[in-house]
């Protein structure tokens, strides 16, 4: 039987186990979503308002299931707003496959609009997709996608995992072929850990009276939580996390030292004083995970299970962390060993405002805490309310907490807390601050079309608050290019969806009692703004002095912001 190629393909992915594509439409990728819809219901398209957005839900939804994530884009400018968005899958390791729309063949290199086949003079994709893709191919014939396919899915599934990119002009989407099923699509096996590293590794885990492990996002892309807590266990070991993985150890667990890095807690710096091992588990200990740790890290030895070595000087012992954690608790003894007494998780100070109105920050996330669902997911932007969501929210016990530090883009948690909400149906979290919400929260509009349940908390500072604390500490506090007049996000928000749930809290409680009453995820979207300073200063450790104050909290300079919030 002869079909269209994007016939075949989209059969292909739903064998693999894709049911959701999110995308932009467009003229050279228009096919695509005709097949989407001929396959429906084994495959559901979400058309987001951004490329950028799409990208992301397609990351949230792999996150949140451990599934290849798909997106599709057209060719122009829709492929070049794939690009932040899949370098934050790249930095991350996430699964995702993006599918690009190219103009027919015939006119590539003749003038087409938006030609990208690096023909005549015309921009190469293929150049412009390599860096952030595990693999990067153009479907120049149609026999060649049985092949390509699979190897695209592979790449992305593969340790160290990413994103990968076929590229379809519009006459190969729409040719026809007798298809056969391409062959299963499998992954390939992380390096294995070299036998005498590995043994040397467990001899000293074995000897240390003191280890501290730190755990990364590459756990939960692993599955190990498990792992890592039977490893904890007999190791008797203190469990810190970096700022993207608070959901890979129980946040009540008595072995819990919270958070590391620059919007970690104080104590783990002691912890890793006193430890004689340091076990970086599914990270590589990037700077934002061991800002301020470095001069703690004394005589400790660090060992590393991940696919690819750490950033600071170790063992290294490649490969999947599921996996190489089984072989190396397995030679532990089989016993719990206590774990030695710690004081934390101990947060870092946060300087309040003075804008009269504003909700504290730390009543905000605590009002958070108390309504998150067992089983919800959270999904932090970057910025002062990620900072504090990131040092004092638990994690939620079912759920995955998720912040996208790989490359760390403003507005990314609206897009990834859709594509988790779809993807698994469970009440999602995405707490953003105006800046992010101003960049791509009309992402709003996407989660009411689909019936997402996702509840969008807004932290309105009226300014890209990171930058005015930078702006009053490193700069004199004499200018501000980053503080804002007020706006009622709340109330446009209302105004444009009247069909939408929309709280304004003025306080802690209100803003509870507004988070619970919309926690049914059949309920579909919601959305709270709530105002808050931007002179608050966030738990950062760049904007603490080495005894651990704010060197801010002195004479402070009140005219830009009279200036500012008088309207």
């Amino acid at each position: 039987m002869r079909q269209r190629l994007v016939d075949h393909l989209v059969r292909e992915l739903a064998r693999s186990g894709v049911d959701h594509v999110f995308g932009v439409g467009g003229a050279n990728i228009e096919d695509l979503y005709d097949a989407v819809h001929a396959a429906r219901p084994a495959i559901r398209a979400v058309v987001a308002k951004h490329e950028f957005s799409a990208a992301t839900m397609a990351d949230g939804y792999a996150r949140a299931t451990g599934r290849l994530g798909v997106v599709a884009a057209t060719s122009g400018g829709g492929a070049m707003n794939l690009l932040p968005g899949l370098a934050e899958a790249y930095a991350s390791r996430v699964p995702v496959l993006a599918l690009v729309g190219q103009p027919p063949r015939a006119q590539q290199g003749r003038g087409a609009f938006q030609d990208s086949s690096g023909q005549a003079g015309s921009l190469d994709a293929r150049r412009l997709f390599a860096p952030v893709s595990r693999l990067c191919a153009r479907v120049d014939d149609p026999g060649q996608l049985s092949e390509l396919l699979p190897r695209a899915i592979a790449a992305a599934l593969s340790p160290p995992r990413g994103p990968a990119v076929l590229l379809l002009p519009k006459d190969v989407q729409q040719s026809l072929l007798r298809a056969a099923p391409s062959p299963a699509a499998v992954p390939l096996p992380a390096p294995a850990a070299d036998r005498a590293v590995r043994d040397r590794a467990v001899r000293a885990l074995r000897g240390a009276r003191r280890v501290l492990v730190i755990a990364g996002e590459g756990v939960a892309a692993a599955h190990a939580r498990a792992e890592l807590a039977e490893l904890a266990r007999r190791l008797g070991a203190w469990v810190a996390v970096t700022p993207d993985a608070k959901d890979v150890f129980d946040n009540a667990d008595p072995r819990f030292a919270g958070v590391a890095g620059v919007m970690g807690h104080r104590n783990v710096a002691d912890c890793l004083r006193e430890a004689e091992v340091c076990l970086l588990v599914g990270t590589r200990w990037p700077v934002l995970a061991r800002g301020g740790l470095d001069a703690a890290l004394g005589c400790a030895l660090v060992v590393c299970i991940d696919p690819e070595p750490p950033y600071v000087s170790g063992l290294a012992l490649r490969g999947d962390p599921r996996t190489v954690l089984r072989d190396v608790t397995a030679r532990l003894p089989a016993g719990s060993r206590p774990c030695p007494p710690h004081d934390g998780p101990v947060p870092l100070p946060i300087t309040a405002g003075r804008g009269p109105g504003a909700m504290s920050t730390v009543e905000a996330v605590a009002a958070v805490a108390t309504a998150l669902p067992e089983h919800g997911h959270v999904f932090v932007d970057a910025g002062n309310a990620g900072a504090a969501a990131i040092h004092l929210l638990p994690a939620p016990r079912r759920g995955r907490f998720v912040v996208a530090v790989g490359m760390g883009g403003m507005g990314y948690a609206f897009g990834a807390g859709i594509g988790a909400a779809l993807a698994t149906g469970q009440r999602t979290y995405v707490l953003a601050g105006d800046g992010a919400f101003f960049m791509h929260g009309m992402e709003v509009h996407t989660a009411i079309e689909s019936g997402a349940p996702v509840t969008f908390v807004i932290f309105n500072n009226n300014a890209h608050g990171m930058c005015v604390t930078r702006e009053r500490l490193f700069y004199g506090d004499a200018y501000s290019f980053n503080l804002f007049r007020p706006t009622d996000i709340g109330a446009g928000v209302a105004a444009a969806f009247p069909s939408l749930p929309v709280a304004r809290p003025a306080d802690a409680a209100g803003l509870g009692a507004a988070l619970r009453r919309r926690n049914d995820p059949r309920h579909g979207p919601a959305f709270v703004a709530l105002d808050v300073d931007p002179h608050e200063i966030p738990p950062f450790q760049p904007f603490l002095t080495p005894d651990g104050r704010h060197p801010a909290d002195a004479e402070e300079n009140t005219d830009e912001y009279e200036r500012v919030h008088a309207g």
